[in-house]
């Protein structure tokens, strides 16, 4: 499957939604795990801001790779950012989209709530 690698280096992206369980399958309840580790996957909100635009993104991660700190509004660093379409068809529709993945989400406030807490 086509992979695209998402430049985050001039964008602002906050968490919109703290991270839940991604859920396979919906009907059952199973939990979505990652192929290659087992790591069960989390999907993030993230509000990206880029280019004079603004848009919220559901982002997956795997569970290892979520800081601890992730509340709605922290800013956050996504490292390995990657965009996938997709297309389907379920009932005769078609859909399609863009899938985002990310190898880690990490607060950028870590170091400077630590302080507060010593």
């Amino acid at each position: 499957m086509r992979q695209i690698p998402v430049d985050t280096s001039t964008a602002t992206v906050m968490v919109a939604k703290a991270p839940q369980p991604k859920v396979k399958d919906r009907r059952t309840g199973e939990l979505a795990q990652d192929i290659e580790t087992g790591a069960q996957l989390m999907t993030v909100d993230v509000m990206f801001a880029a280019n004079d635009a603004v848009e919220i993104l559901s982002v997956t991660v795997p569970q290892p790779g979520i800081s601890d700190e992730l509340a709605m509004g922290t800013p956050v660093a996504l490292t390995g950012l990657i965009a996938r379409p997709w297309e389907n068809e379920f009932n005769g529709q078609k859909r399609h989209g863009i899938a985002f993945r990310a190898v880690a989400v990490t607060s950028l406030t870590g170091g400077a709530t630590k302080p507060k807490a010593a």
